[in-house]
């Protein structure tokens, strides 16, 4: 039996100097030294797919393939594999999915015109066996040398043969695969390799990102490097570096294996350009040998950090040349109480969410530009941190976040059913090893759950186990049970999704449907009752319609087709025109309700930090549009990085405004603080803050106290007390706080306190009743006001309204509330004239949609064009009025599908939206020109 070892190495790059010619990359960004010892595999190779799994029976290994495929890639992107059908079997949880059985979808589920709406579609599919084969041949030169295959990510399990022998198996989701190949005899040798994509007896979840369809596919290939390697007989496998920031030194444990299985020795020097090179002669009691070093950085090491991302290389070296260079940073990422630390100074973490989507290819790059774009991105909306959702990218990520001053929190690979003895027990403790060994020494890598929200009846004392052999083992960075729960002292920190203005199932019960407009609340009593850091999970997953433009981006190997199920919809229900306003409407109440979830972590006291889910969209599950940036971290026109860094960013002022709607008979008293979490403290600072009108005409100005503003947040800044008198008539106004070169703004809302008397001769009522008709057939004027909940389900009154958009999206959620995503106006319609307005939701519209029906104007009359329309989810379409008006009989009718007299006294916005809709059925412009039959409109109604 030939002589198998494991490494788990990665690379094909130096990331801190020019790699010299011939050097390959070892574990943990650790180059290797060896010119001229890689043989290249890429490009073309023997291909064979093995849908009966019959390739092992039938020697497949021992004789050509008979098809051909380019590597590296994946099955799908050179067009191998099966079409979609409605008998696909796919790696994800769409089995209750309406397409299926609706019969609204039953065209899309016809041979030729497959279109699934709950994720990107293949344009080919493929799960089960496939085999890949290359010949190669082997110098001379490499005999007594080790040889191994270097795999840099395969997806997932691979069996290996050469020639006809059998040489093993691996199964690493979240790191390279590599074989050795010590006893290869010079010349060609046929390398034949099985993968296999299905879930076996190791199952991380068929939800988890590492396989799932919903995300990255279940692809069946080999990408990144793929290499036959060389190198010296005794070389080294592995160099781990421990720095030790106050101490000003690392701890070095390096491995050396020999391929000769006798003892040997072998001198050792590290050393670092400017610092003393340290030796040491090593001797081994078997073939391998194990070397710990303390290494002194001098009196000043830079430190890595989210600002000054300082970087070294540590050369390990061998008397025969063998040696590696691995990048490091100083740095120590800790846990002080409830915040997290990094060298000692506090940071709060504002993060997103990597769901490994990957559109034009359906899998992770491996080069370091991609991944760069990325995080300059992530960066240039605020954010120092990314959590990479059940699954581990490959190394050119964490080099790209290295040099980019990024927090990660990597996972291992699995959103699964944990501790009842299944094989996904044993293989976390195996993944995690072989993540850790492959990235450990990234400083970018800071946090580690097992993975994403597990279940099992005994996940808890599984997942304790899990955190106390990582806290034992490597001291690198803090560990967690998982991303949700379970939340347990033992943690290092906790990640819940309690803190949030929208938890699972909550509905029109959350904070932001629920409780009038403010911004004075926080998450203090939300958190764990263990004094450790808490991360809020997977705050936001706030929707926005679909951006229809963006289908002509998905030139690859995945296919947005569910966009044109819902792009037919629209077109159906003859609001093809207003798709592009759909989204801008809807996109704007998106960034209204991110920012209220990221202003409340940062008002939070001792909190450490939130994740979003997510800063752009995630194409699966359902379809979830809850990105300000599409699937290929592009922006959709409704929202800058600029204008987004305002609430989320190192430094970022805040007021606590008990409401968001006045009366102007009453005083703001706003206090402000600010969350600070630069580099320093802010020197001498002199806070301003600003009132403006709509307009942007300047109102109200002062100035706060000046201070030195410590890193932190819930910093008292003072109070800005205003008296509101001075405004006349109704207005819109926004608050603006300067805290040095940072500024943030909230807009709020003015009415008069008293209004004039309603003009004379228009019927308000919430019923179309017996009088309301009789006005309408005389040529009156009526005012539907309807009291909520009096519209027929199948009419609209089926559709939840709320005030906030969607909530990750109702297909995967069971149709959640609530199924809309705020209103589309003309806010220059005269029947708005006194209730100032945008195109778009904002807070004077909680109200109204709190206390209203939608209404589908195609059960009253297809020409009607409202008012102020409501945007109905994009799974039906449907066309929804809040406000519209046709003529009946002689008369004139305008409705609100808004109840704006009950409790009328309690609720301003009510008040003047109804005296506005009055004082414009009082004048010239009032003249609807739709006729409707009174029975078509009786007919919405529930008797």
């Amino acid at each position: 039996m030939k002589k198998i070892i494991l490494f788990f190495v990665i690379g094909s790059f130096c990331m801190f100097s020019k790699k010299a010619e011939g050097q390959i990359m070892g574990a943990g960004g650790q180059t290797v030294a060896a010119e001229g010892q890689t043989i290249d595999l890429s490009g073309q190779w023997k291909f064979q797919v093995d849908p009966k799994d019959k390739g092992i029976g039938e020697r497949w290994f021992d004789k050509g393939l008979n098809d051909r495929i380019n590597l590296p890639g994946s099955m799908a992107g050179n067009g191998k594999g099966d079409p979609v059908t409605v008998d696909t079997k796919w790696i994800g949880y769409f089995s209750r999915s309406e397409w299926y059985t609706d019969t609204s979808y039953q065209r899309y589920r016809q041979p030729g015109n497959i279109k699934v709406p709950f994720c990107l579609q293949p344009v080919k599919y493929y799960v089960g066996p496939a085999w890949y084969q290359k010949t190669v041949m082997i110098p001379v030169g490499w005999k007594g040398k080790h040889i191994s295959l270097f795999l840099e990510r395969c997806h997932w399990e691979t069996s290996l043969w050469v020639d006809d022998k059998f040489v093993g198996m691996l199964n690493a989701l979240g790191a390279p695969q590599e074989y050795s190949l010590d006893l290869l005899s010079s010349g060609a040798h046929r390398i034949t390799i099985r993968i296999d994509n299905r879930i076996k007896d190791i199952n991380p979840g068929i939800d988890a990102h590492s396989i799932s369809d919903n995300t990255q596919t279940d692809w069946n290939g080999m990408v990144g490097a793929l290499q036959v390697r060389c190198r010296p007989a005794h070389y080294i496998s592995d160099v781990q570096v421990f720095p030790d920031v106050e101490g000003r030194k690392l701890r070095v444990h390096a491995v050396i294996h020999g391929v000769e299985r006798k003892p040997f020795s072998e001198p050792v020097s590290f050393g670092i350009n400017g610092l003393p090179v340290l030796r040491k002669e090593v001797r081994s009691e078997g073939d391998s040998a194990i070397v710990e070093v303390e290494y002194k950085m001098g009196d000043h090491p830079l430190l890595w950090d989210e600002f000054h991302p300082n970087l070294y290389t540590l050369n390990v070296g061998l008397g025969n040349g063998d040696s590696r260079q691995v990048v490091f940073g100083m740095r120590s990422f800790k846990a002080n109480g409830q915040v997290f630390e990094v060298n000692g100074r506090r940071i709060f973490l504002r993060g997103t969410l990597e769901c490994a989507i990957f559109p034009l290819t359906g899998y992770p790059p491996t080069d370091v530009g991609s991944w760069a774009r990325i995080f300059r991105i992530a960066r240039s909306y605020g954010l120092n941190h990314l959590r990479f959702h059940s699954w581990c990218p490959p190394e050119a990520a964490f080099v790209a976040a290295d040099r980019a001053g990024f927090y990660l929190s990597i996972e291992c690979s699995a959103w699964a059913k944990v501790g009842d003895g299944e094989g996904i027990d044993k293989y976390l403790y195996e993944e995690s090893n072989r993540i850790v060994k492959a990235f450990g020494n990234h400083p970018s890598f800071c946090m580690m759950p097992y993975g994403n929200e597990p279940s099992g009846d005994h996940q808890t004392e599984y997942l304790r186990g899990f955190v106390n052999y990582w806290k034992g083992k490597d001291s690198r960075r803090v560990y967690t049970t998982a991303s949700g729960w379970p939340s347990i002292a033992e943690n290092d920190y906790n990640v819940t999704p309690a803190p949030r203005i929208q938890r699972w199932g909550e509905g029109l019960k959350s904070i932001i449907n629920s409780r009038r407009p403010a911004t004075d609340y926080d998450w203090d009593t939300l958190l764990p009752s263990h004094k450790i850091p808490t991360v809020s999970h997977e705050i936001g997953q706030w929707c926005v319609y679909p951006n229809f433009r963006e289908r002509s981006k998905y030139t690859g190997m995945l296919k947005a087709k569910n966009f044109d199920i819902f792009y037919d919809r629209l077109v159906e229900h003859g609001m093809k025109s207003l798709a592009d306003s759909f989204l801008l409407a809807s996109g704007k109440l998106q960034v209204l309700c991110y920012k209220a979830d990221i202003e409340a972590a940062l008002r939070t006291p001792q909190f450490a930090g939130f994740q979003l889910l997510d800063l752009h969209d995630f194409p699966g599950q359902g379809t979830a549009l809850v990105g300000v940036l599409d699937p290929f971290w592009d922006d959709k026109g409704y929202v800058t990085a600029k204008e987004y860094r305002r609430f989320c960013s190192p430094t970022v002022p805040l007021v606590r405004m008990p409401k968001l709607i006045y009366l102007n008979n009453e005083s703001i008293v706003a206090p402000v603080e600010v969350a600070h979490f630069g580099a320093a403290a802010l020197q001498s600072i002199t806070p301003q803050w600003t009132i403006s009108d709509k307009a942007g005409r300047l109102l109200y100005q002062g100035k706060l106290d000046q201070k030195t503003i410590p890193v932190g947040n819930n910093f008292s800044l003072g109070t800005i007390r205003q008296d509101l008198s001075g405004i006349k008539g109704p207005a819109e106004l926004t608050l603006t706080v300067k805290v040095d070169s940072f500024s943030n703004a909230w807009n709020f809302f003015v009415y008069p306190a008293v209004l004039p008397a309603a003009p004379a001769g228009i019927y308000v009522t919430q019923r179309l009743d017996d009088r309301a008709l009789e006005e309408l057939s005389a040529g009156g004027r009526v005012l539907l006001t309807i009291k909520k909940g009096s519209v027929k389900a199948e009419k609209g009154g089926e559709v939840a309204v709320g005030f906030s958009s969607i909530f990750w999206n109702t297909a995967w959620t069971h149709h959640q509330a609530p199924h809309t995503l705020g209103i589309l106006c003309d806010p220059a319609h005269p029947a708005l004239r006194q209730f100032p307005t945008k195109y778009y939701s904002d807070y004077q519209w909680w109200d109204a949609m709190n206390h209203c029906n939608a209404i589908r104007l195609d059960a009253v009359d297809t020409r009607i064009k409202p008012i102020v329309r409501i945007i109905d989810d994009w799974n039906t379409a449907w066309p929804l009025g809040l406000i519209f008006e046709c003529s009946v009989g002689k008369g004139r009718l305008l409705v609100s599908g808004a109840d704006l007299l009950e409790d009328e006294g309690k609720r301003p916005e009510a008040r003047q939206l109804l005296y506005s809709l009055e004082k414009y059925m009082d004048g010239r412009d009032f003249h609807p020109g739709v006729k409707v039959e009174a029975a078509k409109l009786q007919a919405l109604f529930i008797e």
